[in-house]
């Protein structure tokens, strides 16, 4: 491929996103994911003589970026949430400390937007929300990293068994196999009501439960919270190795640390499900900082699960101010 730098990069650029997303699956970690786009642009510039078109100048790009995240996995454990790692916590048991992790990081939907421009373009599929949901990313990271790639090539990008066994340099009936696996293991790990996950966005009907959903710690009524939750809903903050299970411990944990006027919250959207930006006010302060980017899993307009990345970090990239 004989190009001018300039035109090579102009070239990249259209696939950018649905590369970064492509590396966020892989990898589980949107700042991993930009270094791998970052790593995949300099391998294409130095193997672009290699590009003789007999596929897609996206696809080859592709095939790059899949397996510069193989090579990154090989030297990296997956990324998980905390009831992966930990049992489920007392209410009355102390915070315990952060732990490194690695652990798995939200997707804001602003950097889905422009992906996908009609869903009559095959790259619509790249932001459904069943393969960008945070159930759909947790339970991949338990799969090995050939057969994650596998499954994602296969039936997110939507490639041919052919295609996929020579991006991965392994034979048809491996890529049919791996496949096998990876979707039992998925059955098992992923929640019982995924194949109901139709909506590309959050609906007005989990918009407006995320509403009360900040107005109830907003006021510090644990009961409007209670109201709002399924009976066996989960709750989890990572980087803290701590989660809830069920109602009554979530709402008894919360109780210990409602305060009318402590939290204020910025409604957003992560991996296609609703997401609050919580901010905390340390007493004696008027500003609220930065905390937490809590993501919802919405069924039958109650919240099943909270995944509360308590990540100030991470509000850069939501495009969210550090204080209010």
């Amino acid at each position: 491929m004989e190009t001018s730098q300039d035109a090579f990069v102009a070239a990249l650029e259209q696939y950018r996103r649905e590369l970064q997303l492509h590396c966020y699956r892989m990898l589980g970690s949107i700042q991993d994911a930009e270094d791998m786009v970052q790593e995949t642009a300099l391998r294409a510039w130095r193997k672009r003589d290699d590009f003789e078109g007999r596929s897609t100048f996206r696809a080859w790009l592709y095939r790059i970026a899949t397996n510069a995240c193989l090579d990154a996995l090989r030297r990296r454990r997956p990324r998980m949430l905390p009831p992966d790692v930990a049992p489920a916590a007392a209410p009355a048991q102390p915070l315990p400390a952060a732990a490194e992790g690695p652990w798995l990081e939200p997707y804001p939907d602003r950097l889905l937007d422009g992906i996908a421009a009609s869903d009559d373009e095959p790259e619509a599929v790249l932001v459904g929300k069943e393969t960008i949901e945070l159930a759909f990313l947790a339970a991949i990271q338990h799969l090995p990293p050939r057969r994650r790639a596998v499954l994602i090539l296969r039936d997110v990008v939507g490639w041919s068994a052919k295609d996929t066994a020579a991006t991965l340099g392994i034979s048809v009936n491996s890529v049919n196999s791996s496949l096998q696996r990876a979707r039992s293991t998925l059955s098992t790990r992923l929640p019982r009501r995924r194949i109901e996950w139709a909506q590309d966005a959050p609906s007005g009907n989990d918009r407006a439960v995320l509403r009360r959903y900040m107005a109830a710690h907003e006021h510090g009524d644990a009961e409007g919270l209670a109201r709002l939750l399924r009976d066996d809903v989960r709750a989890s903050a990572p980087p803290l190795p701590l989660w809830y299970e069920g109602r009554e411990a979530l709402v008894a944990s919360t109780r210990h640390r409602a305060a009318a006027g402590r939290f204020r919250f910025l409604a957003t959207t992560a991996n296609r499900q609703p997401a609050a930006a919580s901010y905390v006010r340390a007493p004696g302060e008027s500003v609220y900082r930065a905390m937490s980017i809590d993501v919802l899993r919405i069924e039958d307009g109650l919240v099943a699960e909270i995944t509360a990345f308590l990540r100030p970090e991470l509000f850069a990239v939501f495009g969210l101010p550090a204080a209010l």
